[in-house]
């Protein structure tokens, strides 16, 4: 008997990949490598989920400490202010730039009006 994996992508993200293979068949390895990398993220995403619902419903974790593990396991992604901010800092710090750093700096200043 075939039973499907508890942890699967989504239907619309398989929707997503025909798409993609059918607008992109000349390109199949970029198609499967976003496939893989999502797909990944997919299974991780529903993976946090079911441990959230665990702490909270099964270990009987407050909502504030779940929501600070989930925080912890799942981090903001930073603004592109924040990412030159921090790349200044280090370089305020003795740190010495490298090329990505003075990229991050150069597009956020590129943001800026006149």
């Amino acid at each position: 008997m075939i039973q499907e994996h508890p942890i699967t992508p989504p239907p619309e993200l398989f929707k997503q990949w025909e798409d993609d293979i059918l607008n992109e068949r000349d390109n199949v390895d970029h198609v499967l490598d976003c496939a893989w990398r999502n797909g990944f993220q997919a299974g991780a995403d529903q993976e946090l989920l079911a441990c959230v619902n665990y702490l909270k419903h099964g270990a009987g974790w407050e909502e504030e400490d779940v929501t600070e593990f989930y925080n912890y396991r799942r981090p903001k992604l930073l603004s592109l202010k924040e990412q030159a901010l921090d790349a200044l800092q280090r370089a305020e710090e003795g740190w010495r730039p490298i090329p990505d750093d003075c990229d991050t700096i150069r597009r956020a200043l590129e943001q800026l009006n006149d």
